[in-house]
């Protein structure tokens, strides 16, 4: 049974198959998890559509971002212990902004992320959520969001919610191996938050702590190749990507198609981060949107009278999904135009029609990118140096390098089922 806000006994602790047991550590944080807002992640997969391809990933935003903010509470209790001078205001304020950090997520994640929402990315709709509640919860967030928007003079606490090493990432990679299976992925992430420091108001790891990193580094170039973007998952991303093109287009000739209410105001108009602020009612709207809306549209599409919207949602449902190829160079043209000339003939369809059953794609993986926001390294010597510069393993340097490979996703009406 949920507490209301404003009654007593609020310091939960709940158990988490990751983590252990989380503390809820603070009634204004209780207040927040209990908001529809933040209720609205638990509606929300984390992984988008890797469920197809790893059974369990079926883990939510709401599982991550409480995995974060008890991360957060670790890192800013080994930073304290050091001597770090972190207010009681600050240690709230940043737990805020690490547990609210993703609210702005919409269906599927990052799959639909400029789908429904072409011109908004999920970091500003969850400014746009943090400054609603902010004004909900008279002003308690104000320095939450100072940290949130790097605004606040301690530039670290920004780094520990948004960096190459921030709790952020630190909970997904753990969470994701865990619910995919994929060990590799496997991150020693109490060692790294035990060696955290600050120097020169920066944060930083200590020496001791490399080799931690050096594993934190190559996992996530490994997570992103063996689950992000695995072949399958990449191909049902599309898929999910161009059944909602498709639904925007018939809506925007005319057409009416089965959807919730909410979901409707997304697929008929576009709008942008200014149309959400002029428009409080927006706001709401979207935070009713979740995965639920889209699976139940596309179990009604598959019987839709347009051929198109409908052989998109039948193959999803049954997850005879787009043939994927992925290689180091890009895909022969020759090869391109027979699929093409295939699919028009077979599905018969026109030659603009094709972009809906064919997409070609650069993946690229960057799994540590030395310009931006570098993670460093504190010598004994009180020395810093970027993690590339002082580790000994010449992967690390390497991996700073990002790779590319080139994607070619499209219907297979050759396949034999």
């Amino acid at each position: 049974m949920s507490l209301q806000k404003g009654t007593s006994n609020k310091r939960k602790i709940i158990n988490d198959p990751v983590h252990g047991f989380i503390t809820i550590p603070h009634e204004l944080i209780y207040d927040l998890i209990q908001h529809p807002y933040f209720q609205r992640l638990r509606r929300i997969k984390q992984l988008g559509m890797s469920h197809l391809v790893y059974p369990g990933a079926n883990h939510t935003r709401f599982h991550h971002a409480l995995g974060a903010m008890h991360l957060m509470s670790k890192a800013i209790t080994v930073l304290k212990k050091k001597g770090v001078e972190i207010s009681d205001d600050e240690k709230l304020a940043v737990r805020i902004a690490i547990l609210l950090h993703d609210i702005g997520h919409g269906p599927f994640s990052h799959t639909l992320e400029h789908s429904l929402l072409e011109d908004v990315s999920h970091e500003e709709m969850s400014l746009l959520f943090m400054h609603r509640l902010n004004d909900e919860f008279n002003g308690q967030l104000d320095l939450a969001i100072k940290i949130f928007t790097n605004k606040y003079h301690k530039t670290f606490l920004h780094d520990l919610v948004s960096s190459q090493l921030d709790m952020d990432r630190m909970d997904y990679l753990q969470r994701d191996s865990f619910f995919t299976g994929v060990s590799e992925g496997i991150i020693g992430s109490e060692r790294i938050i035990t060696m955290l420091n600050v120097v020169n108001g920066q944060l930083a790891v200590e020496e001791k702590g490399i080799y931690s990193i050096e594993n934190f580094i190559s996992a996530r170039r490994i997570m992103y190749w063996q689950v992000y973007m695995h072949k399958t998952v990449v191909s049902s991303e599309y898929m999910l990507i161009k059944i909602l093109r498709r639904a925007n287009f018939l809506f925007s000739q005319g057409k009416d198609l089965f959807a919730s209410p909410y979901l409707k105001t997304f697929l008929k108009s576009r709008y942008t981060t200014e149309d959400f602020k002029n428009n409080p009612q927006l706001l709401d709207e979207f935070a009713l949107v979740d995965d639920n809306d889209v699976v139940s549209a596309i179990k009604n599409w598959q019987f839709s009278d347009d051929k198109i919207l409908s052989i998109l949602c039948k193959n999803i449902v049954s997850r005879k999904l787009f043939t994927t190829e992925i290689t180091k160079v890009p895909a022969d043209s020759i090869h391109v135009n027979e699929i093409k000339n295939d699919l028009i003939k077979k599905l018969g369809i026109t030659e603009e029609e094709v972009e809906y059953f064919l997409e070609t794609e650069i993946l690229v993986n960057n799994a540590y990118n030395e310009k931006f926001k570098q993670i460093l390294i504190i010598s004994k010597t009180r020395e810093i140096q970027d993690i590339a510069m002082a580790s000994d393993n010449l992967n690390i340097s390497a991996l700073s390098q990002p790779v590319e490979k080139f994607c070619l996703c499209y219907l297979n009406v050759n396949r034999e089922e």
